[in-house]
């Protein structure tokens, strides 16, 4: 489950307002084990260029680079949805999650409830309503 605050699968507590993208990353690199030498390697990054990004001196890559980070650290459904948030958080200009924006292209009715939502002024709690019916649905209860 994605929350504002939510908790790894190892009970750790990762709060959206605290943690960075950088320091995310990190976070898994070290507890995977993996040196940031042995990640650059994996990554075909050059050390200063990770060790940039871990240390907050550079906005996260693009989505074939946050993909691939994904595959080496084997980050688990929300830590993936985590990397996203985080990594779009760090960009200067504010901008949607880059594994959304395919989805929201190709689907009408994605776009037309987000147009919806807006113009209506939706409430947090009608867009947690609607999340909890969703994964209802799909049976992953909601919170």
């Amino acid at each position: 489950m994605f929350r504002e605050t939510g908790t790894t699968r190892r009970g750790k507590v990762l709060d959206m307002e605290e943690i960075t993208f950088g320091a995310f990353v990190r976070e898994k690199r070290k507890e995977k084990g993996i040196s940031l030498r042995r990640l650059t390697e994996l990554l075909e990054m050059s050390p200063v260029h990770l060790s940039n990004l871990e240390n907050d001196r550079r906005p996260a890559p693009k989505e074939d680079m946050l993909r691939k980070m994904i595959e080496v650290l084997r980050l688990d459904h929300e830590e993936q949805t985590l990397l996203f948030e985080l990594a779009a958080k760090s960009k200067a200009i504010p901008s949607v999650p880059q594994d959304l924006p395919e989805y929201i292209a190709k689907n009408e009715l994605a776009r037309v409830a987000l147009r919806t939502a807006k113009e209506t002024g939706a409430t947090d709690k009608e867009w947690q309503d609607f999340i909890n019916k969703l994964k209802k649905r799909k049976g992953q209860g909601g919170y």
